[in-house]
């Protein structure tokens, strides 16, 4: 059954930074929240782009040879197998569009490695 998701209502259910909640599906593709704070690891997707839609505050992702800005309201879909880093220096609300069951630190792993399909 289709129902409206209330984005905020969605984000005060969760506190920590960097594991992923899934709050819908559209086929084979996963909306994700995540809230952003400091590092994260540099990882890839060898199997498929990443979608990062900031619903509030600024992020960054570096790349090889540059650093994107992303500020709230802006959207950048990282494409497979570009190797990226994001970070913010302030606590960043962000919406995560990937296929199901990709792993937050791509083909990485390591500490910051979320428990995949978590719903809210």
């Amino acid at each position: 059954m289709s129902h409206a998701v209330n984005l905020k209502s969605k984000f005060d259910l969760f506190s920590d930074h960097w594991a992923p909640r899934v709050i819908a599906q559209m086929n084979d593709y996963q909306f994700k929240l995540v809230r952003l704070q400091g590092e994260f690891v540099w990882h890839e997707h060898s199997d498929t782009d990443e979608t990062f839609l900031v619903i509030e505050g600024a992020m960054s992702i570096e790349f090889t040879d540059r650093v994107v800005e992303l500020k709230s309201g802006e959207m950048m879909v990282v494409r497979r197998g570009e190797p990226h880093r994001p970070y913010a220096e302030h606590e960043c609300q962000v919406m995560i569009i990937e296929p199901k069951g990709v792993v937050n630190t791509g083909d990485s792993g390591g500490a910051f490695t979320a428990q995949n399909d978590v719903w809210i």
